[in-house]
Order: C-alpha cells, then structure tokens, then sequence
C-alpha cells in the first residue's frame, strides 16, 4: 500500500460522516430537502406521488382508505395491470429495443430480453397458463432458481391476474409443500437443475419430492436449464416450458384489469410460532412504492444499466430486481451463481462488462469481499458506479467504509436501506441526493413515513437510547394482511403499542433501534436477538458491530450462552480476515477491548471463537441457535438445512470443553 493510500484509509476511518458530490446531487432524481416537509404536510395526499409513476386504467377515487384498519386499502377503485406497467407501456412508448433484463449465468452464457423480446415471452407464456387452466386469482407457486424464466412467469402470471407465489429454490421439498398447501396453489413452475460453483445440481427431483406431499392435484411447469447436463423426464401433469412457449408463439394476451386491492402475489416469511406466514401484497400501492422507491433511493433512470444481487426467491429480488426497476424502465441485471465462481472478482467483472451504474447488495457479501481483499475489484474498471446501496441487515462502520472506498472509489453514495418483506420497500434510509451519510446509521425515515423510537409504554425515547422500532402511520406498500389470517396479521404486526377502541393503529416490526440527535436510526436487530446478562439486555446486533470493527475480523456472530452466575454469557464466533491465521490470540484481545470499548465492560465477550465459516443456511443466513446450542453443550439439533453442516462440530470441538 502507498503512502497516498494509508492516508486516505486514516482519514476515512477516522470521518464519521459523508456528503453527497455535487456531480451527484447534480443529476439525482430527488434533491429538494423540502420533500421531507412536503410529504409530512400533505400527507396522506403526498401518495398521489408515488401512483403517478404508473399507467391507471381507471384513476383510483381515493388515495388512502383508513376504514378498515389496519386493514388499510390504497388507491380505492384504482384499476391496473402490473405486468402492462412493467413491459407494454415502454414498449409503446419507443423503449422496445432497450434491454429489460441482462442475464448472467454462473458458467460464463449471457442472454439479453428487450422490452419487446419480454413482452413476447410473456405473452407467450400467459396464453400457455391460461390453455393449461390457470384462472384469475389462481396462486402459481414458482419453485425456481435466478433463471430468466422465473421473472417472465412472475410478469406472465400478473398479466392475466394469478397472483404467483416465489418459493426461494434453496429451500427444502418440504418447505414447498407447506406453501403450496396454505396457498390451496394448484399450479407450480419449476426447473430440472441448476448451477452452483459449476456442479449440476438437481433440483426436479427434490421437486418431486414435495409434490408427493401437496394435498390436491397440480400441474407443473419444467424449465429445462441443464440440458443434457441432467437428463430428466416428466410425470403426468407435468409440461416443458419451451414446448408450452413454441405452441403459442406468437400469441398475445390482452391484461387483465386488476383492482389497486388485488393480490399481485404472495411471499412466505418466517413466523414466530414456526408457521410460514403468507405475506399478501397487492398491485397498486405495492407496484406504485416500488417504483416510487426506486426512483427516490436506488436513483434509477431509465437509462441505467442497474444490478441488485439478490435472490428473486426474497422480497428484495421482487422489488428491487423486477418490479420497482421494470415499472421505470431501467435495465436490470440478473445473476445466477455465487460471488466467488469461479474467481473471486466475479461481481467486478459483471460490474465492468455490463457497465453497471447502480449496485445493491448485501452487507454479508461486502464482509466476504473484505475477507477476500482489495485486489479483487482492482483488477476491473468499476468507474460506470455512480450509487451502491446494502440490504438485509445492518452494516457496520468499517465494512461501509471498505465499500465506499474500494467499490465506490470514495465517490459513489451508498444508502443503507432497513426494510421487510411486509413492508414491500424501502422504509428506513438516507435519500442519496439529499442527505448526508453516517457509517452503520441507515438513517431517517423517508419522506412521508412516521418511523418512532420507543420505550415499552409506547412513548417516544430520548436521542442516544435503544428502544423498539415502530412505524406509526400506514405506506402504500405495506401487506395487507396475512394469507386467510387476518387474526394472527394484527395480532402480530399491530397490538403491540395500539388502543383499537381508538383506532389508532402502529406497525411494530419487532426490531430493536436506536435514534441520534439528527433523527438518524440505527437498527440493532430483532427484538428477540438479545442476551440477557445480569439482568442487562445486550443486543447481539451491537456487539457484533463491535467485533468486526475490529481489523483483521471479518465476520462474527455473537450468542448467548448459558452461564452459571450471569444467567446468559456473551459468546463470539469470528472469522479472521485472510492472512490472519495464527494471529488468533491477538484478535481475540482486540475484539475484547472493541466490545467493552462500544458498549461496556458488561457486554465483555466471555469467549471468542475462531473458525474459518460460520454454519450459513443455503440462503446465507447464520444458523445462530445452533451456536446457542454449541455455547451451552446442549445437543445440536438438525443440520440438514445448512449449506456446510461439517463446521459445526468443528466449531463445537473449540468451545470449553463442549
């Protein structure tokens, strides 16, 4: 490293906040600070915003209908076709020839759809469905990889009104199951294998496989993605999507008028009880937030070459992949494979081969890039970036900073965005034009949105405190309830902080924040991710913050452990940088200090355990009761959901003795 560069790593480490450039400010597409009053003044009025980014039918008689709540409905009697609004509106506008989605496969094949190519598929698509019986108001489950096919039968199911429900392709034959049995979905799109890090994978088979335990008939739909790769065969009911396509090519299908209040599809998230719950968006105020979203954070211009690297299979890839990007018109970027096939620098290369403008990822990949290093994306021109952005989680300071230095070179805006699946967008974040950034802060509320910090009793807390993250008025793009549960939807997301007798309704997400002197929210986890220690709550968000602050630590997990006299001890799971082995002791030393330095001597870890992986489930999220278990020598539980089952007893053989 030059001298040059050591300064500039000093004063970015030592700055706690970032302006905009001008360059930027110059050409975003939102930079009026006065937004922020505008929509508080005319609120719910400020809404007509978002709606306006999209073609209506018929214009909606109301923009918000609070009757109902907290069942609220958005764009009363509005009438629209997602799928009109994603493809044949650009296309008659004179966009046919511009790319829609540019597609990367992990073993090195591209394929680009136009505006009009889509649009030809789609219908293609919709008229086969429908000759297959597909009705509207039909659940479609899709059971899928990151092919292209998965976002045109998503648009094709939009078209004629069957709301498509995306099951991530990672998850279990089982977890298909349960989902096509909530949602009574009697059709299902699928693939014969995949990619992944080069292998074949199989993926009919586990298919099948959930298929024997549906409790009514189906009819299936195969992509066939590995060729001769994998040779398959199909059972009764189930149909090849190219065969279905090439026998209605070239037919159209006219979209089918959809009510603001429709379903346009559901989305299956984890419940507290174990139950999945069936998470119900609709098409006008969903479709209107993502795009508005899009527009006002990720800065997307019809002109953008933008890439979100997501899975479609998460409410991100809904969003932020396919309907928020497609709604503007941009080009969206689709990958397939893993961030480190078959090299390391594979994010950069698609970066400088498709001259991306716009990046959004993850902060779990951004701390593998740091592990991996720096002369990884110095190999690629990455000067096309004009905006990166994270999701998923918190991210904290020193990996911000590593993105904004060596993917951004220091002059790209990275907005730190908290949201949900419930929440459809965006919620919590910094507008890139506008505002200044803080490392690890995501930042105010957006324009038009009541996000509070506050204590038990519901009153608001003082700057500087933790509390719990409410959001106090309704969103467009908010779920309008759970899947045949409108019970367990409010008792879930609305009871906690409500006085019905009022109707005052308040969204409580269950997180954990806490709030600056400047309005800047800092999310520190679910509510339910605490250690209790000596009667201290601890959220495991800040301390793990605290570790990988620490140079040379490029991952943690923090758990609770059981603990004789404490209760719960505070245990650490870390994953040194590259080139650090043999360096453990040290480490372990430093990240000692960053915790009690950060939150207190009570907070001190009472082991920090290195290893080279954390156990991830095949989504990449970490498996942390299984480390609970390892802290307090229970028995380990079931390990087949994880993508690299053999660390665990790896890890456990570390840890005092367990």
């Amino acid at each position: 490293m030059s001298q040059e560069e050591a300064d500039l790593e000093a004063r970015l480490e030592e700055q706690d906040t970032f302006e905009p450039p001008e360059s930027f400010v110059e050409q975003a597409n939102v930079a009026d600070p006065g937004i922020y009053d505008e929509f508080e003044e005319n609120w719910p009025e400020c809404w007509d915003q978002a709606a306006e980014f999209l073609d209506w039918e018929e214009s909606y008689d109301e923009i918000l209908d609070e009757s109902t709540a907290p069942t609220y409905r958005w764009f009363t009697n509005g009438k629209l076709n997602a799928s009109y609004n994603c493809l044949d509106r650009h296309v008659e506008d004179g966009a046919k020839n511009r790319a829609a989605i540019k597609w990367e496969g992990e073993l090195g094949e591209t394929r680009t759809y136009t505006y009009s190519d889509l649009l030809n598929e789609v219908n293609e698509f919709a008229s086969a469905l429908r000759d297959l019986g597909v009705e509207e108001d039909d659940v479609v489950t899709m059971y899928m990889p990151m092919v292209p096919e998965l976002p045109i039968a998503m648009l094709a199911c939009a078209r004629i009104g069957a709301p498509h429900s995306v099951v991530f392709a990672g998850f279990s034959a089982d977890a298909l199951a349960t989902r096509m049995n909530d949602a009574d979905s009697e059709y299902l799109i699928t693939t014969d294998g995949y990619y992944r890090r080069g292998d074949a994978l199989d993926h009919l088979s586990k298919t099948n496989e959930g298929l024997d335990d549906v409790e009514h008939e189906t009819t299936t739909v195969v992509v066939d993605r590995l060729g001769t790769e994998l040779e398959h065969s199909l059972a009764d009911g189930q149909h090849d999507y190219d065969e279905l396509v090439d026998a209605h090519a070239g037919e159209t299908v006219e979209p089918v008028t959809r009510d603001a209040e429709d379903m346009l599809f559901l989305m299956y998230t984890s419940g507290t009880t174990g139950k999945p719950k069936g998470v119900k968006h609709t098409t006008g105020g969903y479709l209107s937030y993502a795009a508005w979203t899009s527009h006002a954070v990720l800065d997307l211009k019809p002109e953008d070459t933008y890439w979100c690297s997501a899975d479609i299979g998460w409410i991100t890839g809904h969003s932020y992949i396919l309907y928020g990007p497609l709604a503007l018109g941009t080009t969206t970027v689709m990958y397939e494979g893993t961030p480190d096939y078959p090299e390391k620098d594979r994010f950069w290369e698609i970066i400088e081969k498709n001259r991306v403008d716009v990046f959004y990822t993850a902060p779990t990949a951004i701390r593998a890039f740091m592990k991996w290093g720096e002369e990884y994306p110095e190999r690629h021109d990455l000067s096309s970036l004009r905006l990166l952005g994270t999701v998923g989680e918190p991210i904290n300071p020193r990996a911000w900073k590593w993105y904004y230095e060596h993917i951004g070179g220091s002059d790209c805006p990275i907005v730190d965005t908290w949201w949900q699946t419930e929440t459809g967008g965006h919620m919590i974040t910094t507008l890139p034009g506008i505002c200044e950034m803080k490392p690890g802060s995501a930042g105010p509320g957006l324009p038009g949105l009541d996000v509070q910090i506050v204590d038990g009793a519901g009153e608001e807390i003082d700057a500087g405190q933790a509390g719990y993250l409410t959001v106090q008025k309704p969103w467009p793009g908010m779920l309008r309830t759970l899947y045949r549960n409108d019970d367990r939807f409010v008792s879930e997301y609305w009871k906690e902080y409500s006085d019905p007798e009022a109707d005052e309704w308040v969204y409580f997400p269950e997180d954990g924040a806490k709030i600056d002197e400047d309005g800047y929210i800092t999310v520190l986890g679910r509510v339910d991710d605490v250690i209790n220690v000596s009667g201290h709550r601890l959220g495991t968000m800040e301390i793990e913050s605290a570790v990988v602050g620490v140079e040379g630590i490029a991952e943690a997990a923090v758990v609770g452990g059981d603990h004789d006299v404490k209760g719960e001890a505070v245990y650490v799971y870390a994953i040194p940088e590259d080139g650090r082995e043999g360096q453990e002791a040290s480490l372990e030393e430093a990240a000692i200090e960053g915790v009690i330095d950060s939150i207190g001597p009570i907070a001190k870890p009472e082991e920090v355990i290195f290893t080279p992986e954390l156990p991830k489930t095949r989504s990449g999220k970490i498996m942390r009761r299984l480390l609970e278990d390892i802290a307090s020598g229970n028995e380990l539980g079931n390990t087949s959901t994880l993508r690299n089952p053999e660390v665990v007893d790896d890890i456990a053989d570390q840890v005092g003795g367990n």
